[in-house]
């Protein structure tokens, strides 16, 4: 999965990337797209690792982009702000980063801290790239459908579906909110729309601020994940050994770090869960859409397993950690054969079965 960071000036991003990866925080001033590959926390791998010993261990990453702050307020911001939306298109989840601590060494953006503010500025400025977008797109067509092509059937289509998504746009609405059909979304796919894709808000507080509930259900909806993580504090616990950052969360009154939230937070945006594997003296997990069939995830191992498919021997974490072993689970009749069609679930262990 990849992943942009996207905010205004000052919001923290790069704050927060470096708290997920542990590294230094970029310096302020750079205009270019960092890209970081930051591994998912999973609790299970700890008791996992002891159970089997593995002589190696892979998490699932997400692929982050850490886009520089965007600056609205003058012709150069704007300037700055369109290169960088056209070089983001293709990520598959936006976390939209605002700000709501105080500290007078960080002026503010626009001078004021304003997190609903500066979530609704984002949000229309995004509005405003698709619009564009749209717009060039109906022209191109207009021009198109009425050539005797192959295509024309299809042109004629899709404008009318791109004269929906403009529609909505107008109305303030993200081009998702206008999609009714799996067949709609395939035909604009490739254009990448910025309101197309999911998305998380994180709020980036002070020390102060670790309880504060944060309502964006009237620009986001209840379903958007919203994140509360401070930044500074997160950084600060990454840069310390396992002993210590568990000694010094507990004195804080932490049960898990807001980093390994927010990821958590990408994961259920974009609808992802993890199965695992111990072959090869590896365990490893693999992140995959829900839904996914024992054949598709085979194939995400390698073609060969999903050309090759048998059965998928299963059994799932949590009945592994209560029996205590693999010999307790099949003696228990556990231990399942699933065929092609099953389902994958969070935490299903698996050995493919297969033959080529």
């Amino acid at each position: 999965m990849k992943v942009a960071l996207i905010g205004l000036l000052q919001s923290g991003k790069s704050t927060i990337l470096a708290s997920l990866t542990g590294k230094a925080i970029p310096a302020i001033g750079s205009a270019s797209i960092e890209e970081v590959i930051v591994p998912v926390p999973d609790e299970r791998f700890d008791w996992l690792t002891e159970h089997y010993k593995p002589k190696k261990t892979t998490h699932a990453t997400i692929d982050c982009l850490d886009v520089p702050g965007f600056n609205f307020t003058d012709d150069h911001g704007r300037a700055a702000a369109k290169r960088l939306i056209g070089q983001i298109r293709t990520v598959e989840l936006f976390i939209l980063v605002v700000r709501a601590f105080e500290d007078p060494s960080v002026p503010p953006y626009r001078n004021t801290v304003d997190p609903a503010r500066d979530l609704a500025e984002l949000q229309t400025e995004l509005l405003l790239a698709d619009l564009e977008l749209v717009t060039t797109r109906i022209g191109n067509l207009e021009k198109q459908v009425h050539k005797p092509t192959r295509a024309q059937a299809r042109d004629k289509v899709e404008l009318a579906l791109q004269k929906k998504l403009q529609k909505a746009i107008e109305s303030e609405q993200p081009i998702s909110s206008a999609l009714e059909t799996h067949t709609e979304r395939e035909m604009i796919k490739s254009l990448g729309f910025l309101t197309l894709m999911p998305i998380v808000v994180a709020v980036n507080v002070g020390e102060d601020q670790l309880n504060e509930k944060f309502d964006f259900d009237d620009r986001v909806g209840s379903s958007v994940p919203v994140v509360t993580i401070c930044a500074k504090l997160e950084y600060e616990l990454a840069q310390l050994d396992a002993d210590s950052r568990a000694e010094f969360m507990a004195d804080l009154g932490i049960a898990e770090s807001a980093a390994s939230k927010f990821i958590r937070s990408c994961y259920s945006a974009f609808g992802l869960i993890s199965f695992l594997t111990v072959a090869s003296n590896e365990l490893r997990a693999w992140p995959i859409k829900k839904g996914t069939t024992a054949v598709d995830a085979a194939g995400k191992i390698h073609t060969d397993l999903k050309r090759g498919f048998i059965r998928a021997e299963t059994f799932s974490f949590n009945e592994l950690q209560e029996y205590g072993s693999e010999k307790a689970l099949r003696a228990a009749g556990k231990i399942r054969l699933e065929g092609k069609d099953y389902i994958i679930q969070d935490g299903d262990i698996i050995n493919f079965r297969f033959n080529v």
